[in-house]
């Protein structure tokens, strides 16, 4: 006798990277050696001071048990320390601070903590697949607003106008510095999406763990704008800008009673993050100009190397995004991107993530992570332009 899954899970797949990455081990596991370009999952070390803190917290007796479900208060003054060096904020670290395993889990409490059956979330397209995934599992109805490049990937102000007129939407997410293309949002244009959520009085909420991976100006933080602590949420993350994905540290910054509520649902669904984890993500909070500039000159040359990856696809691009990845679009004469990709990875032996599982708008895309080693970068390259070369003689 099998028991029948929950409806809600009617709403949603697995996530493609779940699935695909287990397509990608079966080939290696054939002896095809994948070269994946496909996640961002970075591949450099913290800091070293990060990994001692870990160590040495660790060590230590008494620091094994439960901690506060809303972390020690030391890692909320770090964050609290952080947001002001680096992006001007200031923020009260015993209320408007709440740290997270991974801003993932946020966007599925903040989804659990605000939404209710039937309410509209507006949505990305192209976007973060886990916005839409979660309003489903909760009951809500995902709204897609759209993102162009003729628009700069920057959301249409006459389009949610028309979205918002029936004054059902809860919720909205956006991602600046956006994920999957690397567009960046101005002040300007994140002021007047503040005003849109002061005027349809719905909750403006911003994904942004990416704003210190090859940027191109000083980072722009959403609550750094006027009023935006009255309707808006800010989630952020050391996966990216720390190298510390694994270690699942992420926090959620806005007025304290939107924070009330997300640790309303956070409290009954984990036990507090381990403290050497927390002592460890204080101390890579501390980490200097340098090692990020470090860190971001390496990916600086693996992008250049990407950039000659995409030449050989024919495929045009923005240069100097910022972020983890390339995202490029495909010449007009591949018809179907997701089955060129797929001829890639088999022929060739290379994962490039199709566009399309970022939505409608990423169908004539591909998306190219910098999170791999020159050498690997080169060997892709090779790969595919013996591949590229080969195709084109079968063609004659």
């Amino acid at each position: 006798m099998i028991i029948e899954g929950a409806k809600r899970l009617e709403q949603v797949q697995e996530y493609y990277f779940s699935r695909k990455l287990a397509e990608v081990r079966a080939l290696n596991a054939a002896g095809k050696k994948i070269i994946n370009l496909g996640i961002g999952d970075p591949d450099m070390a913290p800091s070293e001071e990060t990994i001692s803190a870990l160590v040495r917290t660790s060590m230590s007796e008494g620091v094994h048990g439960y901690q506060p479900y809303n972390s020690i208060p030391a890692l909320r003054q770090a964050i609290s320390h952080w947001y002001k060096r680096t992006y001007g904020v200031e923020v009260n670290p015993e209320e408007e601070v709440l740290p997270l395993m991974g801003s993932k889990e946020g966007i599925f409490h903040v989804s659990m903590a605000f939404l209710n059956p039937g309410d509209k979330v507006l949505v990305p397209n192209p976007g973060y697949p886990a916005y839409a995934a979660t309003a489903r599992l909760v009951g809500a109805e995902p709204v897609f607003y759209t993102l162009s490049e003729q628009n700069g990937w920057l959301p249409d102000a006459n389009e949610l106008q028309e979205l918002l007129k029936d004054g059902d939407v809860k919720l909205m997410w956006i991602n600046y510095p956006h994920m999957p293309t690397g567009a960046e949002a101005t002040a300007d244009a994140l002021s007047g999406l503040i005003e849109l959520a002061r005027t349809h009085r719905f909750l403006l909420a911003n994904d942004n763990p990416y704003s210190l991976v090859l940027p191109n100006d000083k980072p722009l933080s959403l609550l750094s704008l006027p009023n935006a602590l009255e309707c808006c949420l800010e989630f952020n993350s050391l996966s990216k800008s720390h190298n510390m994905a694994g270690w699942r540290v992420g926090m959620i910054l806005g007025h304290k009673e939107y924070l009330q509520c997300v640790l309303r649902v956070k409290s009954n669904l984990d036990s507090g993050m381990f403290l050497p984890v927390q002592q460890a993500a204080i101390q890579a909070l501390q980490n200097f100009d340098g090692w990020h500039a470090e860190r971001n000159a390496v990916y600086a040359q693996r992008r250049e190397k990407v950039y000659e990856l995409l030449d050989l696809l024919q495929c045009s691009y923005e240069q100097n995004t910022v972020g983890l990845f390339v995202w490029g679009k495909v010449p007009e004469a591949i018809t179907d991107v997701e089955a060129f990709l797929d001829e890639i990875l088999y022929e060739a032996g290379v994962f490039l993530t199709p566009g399309k599982i970022f939505g409608t708008q990423g169908e004539r895309y591909l998306r190219i992570s910098l999170c791999s080693a020159e050498a690997q970068l080169e060997e892709a390259i090779k790969r595919i332009k013996s591949h590229v070369t080969a195709t084109a003689a079968l063609s004659l």
